[in-house]
């Protein structure tokens, strides 16, 4: 599950599996001309923001974090409810989810030394999608899985979703076939910080996945924690709930939301909750990456590490971070 290698080392394993792959990997990207800006250049469109996180380390080095980009491809050949999901969510993603993509990638390649996508890569399952993540991952991203990884056709499904390790079991196999990295669990040493990803797409963790994690900490180095769905504190949740739940209205009080889906589903698993208190103490822990929400976000998770979450990538939105 865990590898140790450095920069260098990274260079020269085009594809591996791991929590981060060198932005000197990804090609060269063709330009597209930018509607927006164009005397300006393509990246203007970017909404980058930044972090740091400070660990001591005697050779700092940079990663892009990005989520929830929701590709939308389905082939001519593919069956019905492919073609309905790409024609009602290619317009509820605006079109653009690929082109946003590339610039972000192309950013990358100029400005950062890694990159990381944190889950929801495709929408849904197709073929071309999965071919898309097969082009992208393995041209120098990888990451995470996301909730919509798991969704064969959305509400079109048949089962129907069911947000459980039972709904992933129908096309776990497949899945992980096609991203290029152990979806439950991941470590990777880069300069010596520990990046963990780790499969959470319903909110909570398995016992299988804690045990992995506590051996993780035994090696004694920072770590840092990537993941989907962020193990909310009461101000993820407040800002969720604003952002979801009450567009287009002011604050009436500041009372919290009852917690409900993945925050409820954290507070009521014994294992997930138990985790959470446990990650809290780990003064290994430095940072948490997630995104999930589409919207940008950071709170203290513990008294070592915030916990950040990044906005929409099909919005053209992005973080840099620098680990020093």
């Amino acid at each position: 599950m865990s590898n140790n290698m450095d920069r260098r080392a990274f260079m020269k394993t085009l594809g591996c599996a791991g929590a981060l792959i060198a932005t000197s990997q990804l090609p060269a990207i063709a330009e597209d001309k930018p509607e927006v800006f164009p005397e300006r250049g393509r990246f203007e469109r970017l909404a980058l923001s930044y972090a740091t996180v400070k660990i001591g380390l005697e050779k700092p080095f940079s990663i892009l974090h990005i989520s929830d980009t929701h590709l939308t491809a389905a082939y001519p050949h593919e069956n019905e409810k492919k073609q309905t999901l790409n024609e009602k969510r290619t317009v509820t993603f605006g079109g653009r989810q690929e082109e946003s993509l590339r610039d972000t990638l192309a950013w990358a390649r100029q400005n950062v030394d890694y990159i990381i996508h944190t889950g929801d890569l495709i929408d849904w399952q197709s073929e071309a999608n999965f071919d898309l993540v097969k082009k992208y991952f393995g041209e120098g991203m990888t990451g995470s899985l996301g909730n919509h990884e798991y969704s064969t056709d959305m509400w079109l499904s048949d089962p129907k979703e069911s947000r459980d390790e039972k709904y992933k079991d129908n096309t776990r196999e497949t899945i992980q076939s096609v991203y290029p990295f152990n979806t439950s669990i991941h470590s990777q040493v880069v300069n010596g910080v520990n990046f963990i990803t780790l499969d959470d797409v319903y909110g909570y963790v398995t016992p299988s996945q804690v045990k992995a994690f506590r051996k993780e900490v035994k090696k004694g180095l920072p770590i840092v924690l990537c993941m989907h769905v962020p193990f909310h504190t009461e101000e993820t949740w407040r800002v969720t709930k604003r952002f979801w739940d009450k567009a287009n209205k002011k604050y009436d009080d500041s009372t919290l939301p009852a917690p409900s889906g993945d925050y409820l589903a954290q507070q009521e698993d014994k294992t997930t909750r138990e985790f959470i208190a446990w990650l809290k103490k780990q003064p290994l822990l430095k940072a948490i990456l997630c995104g999930h929400e589409h919207l940008t976000f950071q709170d203290q998770f513990s008294p070592t590490a915030v916990q950040y979450l990044v906005g929409a990538n099909f919005l053209f939105t992005g973080r840099e971070i620098l680990f020093y």
